[in-house]
């Protein structure tokens, strides 16, 4: 990766990403009561530190402003219509456009250090920090929605963190309507439909349905426009996933529906792909992400910087992977 004008040689990835708690998160964005510590628990202490540098570690950690800022517009779905019960939700339209200005007036790169809690006992392990880019994220945060992933950069001499926030698009999805399984074809036997308990419930089955139809008629379309999996070349379409490139959670009702916010992949692809692992650049080359390990991709079969001539590209696709680059890929996307 690229930082200051001086490229960074990535030497590890933590094994683990660090889902932001509700405890750690200031008392606008809380679930629950209390006013928040500052302390975040990561890992097992032999885990972090093995990563971080040895029992009562002090690591010199840095955001990227273009991270932050890519953060808070994949985010901005649900500050303006909550999946969960914030302690100040009615003022949360208002709270991402100050947000938002914050950030726009920091520097480029973002530095703080973290220290290990080594006073607290126990096999757990705690981090805390009272620097500025520390306190960003425990105000920008929303908890159980958001997650950290971290890499180790530099020499091994003056190693730096590279702490990058995502949004868990999975988890906000299934906070609003519980798990979604799409099925295929006619059933032999009508199901009776179940009574709603409640207008609340009412309104969650009914926009089940439609966004069972919406993703129907989304593979449908889809299907038009790839009739195979572009990585594997599996055209049976019984194993392919009609992948969105912006989520679902992310996207507007007419993004949600666009087959051009898509492709056809098999299973493992998909996979890949939803969770960040791997993205495409409008050139038709795929980028691996470091946090899977180079062993791992050998026995995938995946090769980093690897054409793929039959990768569906065009100007609108382009756009819908910017948003995969910076908000969904699990690292820096300097390609």
């Amino acid at each position: 990766m690229i930082v200051n004008g001086e490229k960074l040689k990535t030497l590890s990835v933590f094994p683990s990403m660090m889902t932001v708690p509700d405890c750690i998160v200031t008392n606008a964005n809380k679930l629950g009561h209390g006013h928040g510590e500052a302390k975040f628990y990561i890992s097992s202490k032999v885990e972090m530190r093995e990563f971080y540098g040895g029992e009562k570690f002090k690591a010199k950690c840095f955001m990227l402003k273009a991270d932050l800022l890519a953060y808070m517009l994949a985010i901005k779905n649900e500050y303006h219509m909550p999946t969960q019960n914030y302690n100040r939700k009615e003022n949360f339209p208002t709270l991402w456009a100050e947000r938002l200005a914050m950030i726009n007036q920091l520097d480029d790169v973002v530095f703080f250090d973290i220290v290990d809690q080594h006073q607290i006992a126990g096999p757990r392990g705690y981090i805390n920090s009272a620097d500025e880019g520390y306190q960003i994220i425990r105000k920008i945060a929303l908890p159980l929605v958001s997650y950290i992933y971290v890499e180790k950069v530099g020499s091994e001499e003056a190693p730096l963190y590279y702490w990058k926030l995502f949004v868990d698009f999975d988890a906000i999805w299934e906070r609003q309507n519980g798990p979604l399984v799409f099925t295929y074809g006619k059933k032999d036997k009508e199901e009776p439909a179940e009574k709603p308990k409640s207008k609340k419930e009412e309104e969650k089955i009914k926009t089940i349905r439609q966004a069972r139809e919406g993703q129907g008629k989304y593979r449908e379309q889809l299907l038009e426009q790839c009739r195979f999996c572009p990585i594997t070349m599996i055209s049976d379409e019984r194993l392919l996933i009609a992948s969105h490139i912006k989520p679902w959670a992310a996207s507007d009702d007419k993004e949600k529906v666009d087959p051009f916010n898509g492709y056809m992949l098999s299973p493992m692809i998909d996979k890949l792909f939803d969770k960040g692992f791997i993205t495409f650049t409008e050139n038709r080359h795929i980028v691996l992400s470091d946090f899977i390990s180079p062993f791992t991709w050998k026995q995938i079969g995946l090769k980093n910087g690897t054409f793929y001539k039959t990768i569906p590209m065009d100007d609108k696709r382009v756009e819908y992977l910017k948003f995969h680059h910076q908000s969904i890929f699990k690292g820096a996307f300097d390609l």
